[in-house]
């Protein structure tokens, strides 16, 4: 019957790796080596996703993911996550999310976040209460629980592009962390990840999609395109520097998304060189000075009127950068 029932909800749930590629999205995206790179981070997903619906202990899935190619493991783990949330919000006191975040997605807590984000895309909105687990270690940086708001707008831009990209749908607000008027801001950061997938790492295509939404949104945005493109790679050196160029107003953005993402990395205990070309491209430091750098700017409890710790993290980033560079 579990068995039964773990095929029912992939089957509901889960693209196969084909649907996500980007032929399958039918994406604008013409294959390369570059590309192809791109791709293997859905395909990533679906696998962790499939495997954490499945298994009947978090210990086969985390074994499963440790045996995933170190590049793209953080990746298979938001999958997993993803599971791991749907399989807890459907049982009472489920806690299978918490067990893998505390166990080996220690590393990945960042792209943790982002699976939870998906799985919030698939649940009904009575449900995200219950999606985060209970997580008191300060390891964890609970300020970046807003990264599974980001999860959430970068599933919707992925698999429902023509609305959430071409009509700019935005969504209703949720209180996120008490914070309604922060959640379409975080949902922003997640699309802006989503055009450098959706455009295959082609910065102009990606800085021109930016441009075509309303100018409020765009900062947000660009700081999800720094962070994909340096977490995922696929851009060439002196296509990172046209991007930056591109951002102009917005590079300081760009900027911290860029350090955000290599603190990730540098927390993973793996570095792609990828990761560290765009580091200095797009944010001017290397990826031990942006993860030192993001360490020192981290804010603790609750922000500062509409503003969340997470928000006032992000600023202080980029003021820094700004600093620095005077």
């Amino acid at each position: 019957m579990a068995s039964a029932l773990g095929a029912l909800r992939r089957l509901v749930m889960a693209p196969s790796p084909g649907e996500v590629s980007f032929a399958g999205r039918g994406f604008p995206v013409e294959p390369s080596e570059s590309t192809r790179r791109l791709e293997a981070v859905p395909q990533a997903v679906v696998c962790g996703f499939e495997w954490g619906i499945e298994d009947r202990r978090p210990a086969e899935t985390e074994l499963r993911l440790s045996m995933v190619d170190a590049e793209v493991r953080g990746f298979a783990y938001e999958g997993a996550t993803m599971a791991c949330v749907i399989r807890d919000v459907m049982v009472p006191r489920g806690h299978r999310t918490r067990d893998l975040l505390q166990g080996g997605g220690r590393p990945h807590i960042f792209l943790n976040y982002i699976g939870i984000g998906f799985a919030m895309a698939r649940l009904p909105r009575p449900l995200w209460g219950k999606v985060m687990p209970g997580l008191s270690d300060a390891a964890y940086y609970p300020a970046m629980s807003w990264l599974a708001v980001d999860g959430y707008g970068f599933d919707r831009a992925y698999f429902d592009t023509d609305r959430w990209v071409g009509e700019q749908r935005v969504p209703p607000a949720y209180a996120w962390e008490g914070n309604p008027a922060y959640f379409l801001r975080a949902v922003d950061q997640g699309i802006g990840r989503a055009l450098w997938f959706i455009h295959g790492g082609h910065a102009g295509r990606v800085a021109a999609a930016v441009e075509r939404f309303a100018s409020h949104r765009r900062a947000d945005l660009w700081s999800g395109v720094g962070l994909a493109a340096t977490f995922a790679g696929g851009g060439a050196p002196a296509a990172l520097a046209a991007l930056r160029e591109d951002a102009g107003e917005h590079r300081g953005h760009v900027a911290q998304g860029s350090v955000f993402a290599a603190k990730a990395r540098h927390h993973s205990g793996h570095v792609p060189e990828y990761t560290r070309a765009a580091t200095r491209l797009l944010a001017g430091i290397d990826v031990g000075a942006a993860a030192e750098l993001a360490d020192d700017c981290a804010v603790t409890g609750a922000g500062a009127g509409d503003l969340p710790a997470y928000e006032l993290w992000r600023r202080r980033v980029r003021e820094r950068l700004v600093h620095a560079a005077v």
